[in-house]
């Protein structure tokens, strides 16, 4: 299947609330590791920080890996697919620039589910946080410096 047929199949379907938890997920381009610098990933969370300041998301838990992202919110004043198309127009902006590159830094599209009211918050944010954990780039998540959650 084609990427854009696949990016189509992600946004069938796709409802915002404003309200609603999210677990959110975007990944480079052909998986190119352009986050791999620590300086490079805080593009991503610069992009977190400006989606709060403008009342757009309220971050819950979030992991910058060096391919890709999860990004768990509580969706506000917004719909999804606007909130991901300017956090991810921000990022590839402030990282071509910064290395002097151009083209595309995404694959089309972005994966989201909704939490429901009734899954441990919580258990969800350690899965993301660990991430890294799973991926063998650390020992211990206090290792790993792209990351962050609410309950700690």
């Amino acid at each position: 299947m084609s990427a854009l047929k696949h990016a189509y199949r992600l946004r069938t379907g796709r409802y915002s609330e404003s309200g609603q938890i999210y677990l959110l997920t975007a990944v480079v381009l052909n998986r190119e590791s352009l986050f791999h610098d620590f300086m490079r990933g805080r593009f991503v969370v610069d992009a977190f920080r400006t989606a709060e300041r403008e009342g757009f998301a309220a971050s819950l838990a979030w992991v910058v890996m060096p391919d890709h992202f999860h990004w768990l919110i509580e969706l506000q004043n917004t719909q999804l697919p606007k909130l991901m198309a300017r956090t991810k127009s921000r990022i590839a902006v402030a990282l071509n620039r910064s290395i002097g590159r151009q083209g595309p830094v995404w694959q089309h599209g972005y994966h989201d589910r909704a939490i429901r009211k009734e899954e441990d918050l919580q258990a969800v944010a350690r899965y993301v946080v660990a991430n890294p954990l799973r991926a063998g780039l650390v020992e211990k998540v206090g290792d790993y410096p792209l990351w962050d959650a609410i309950w700690l």
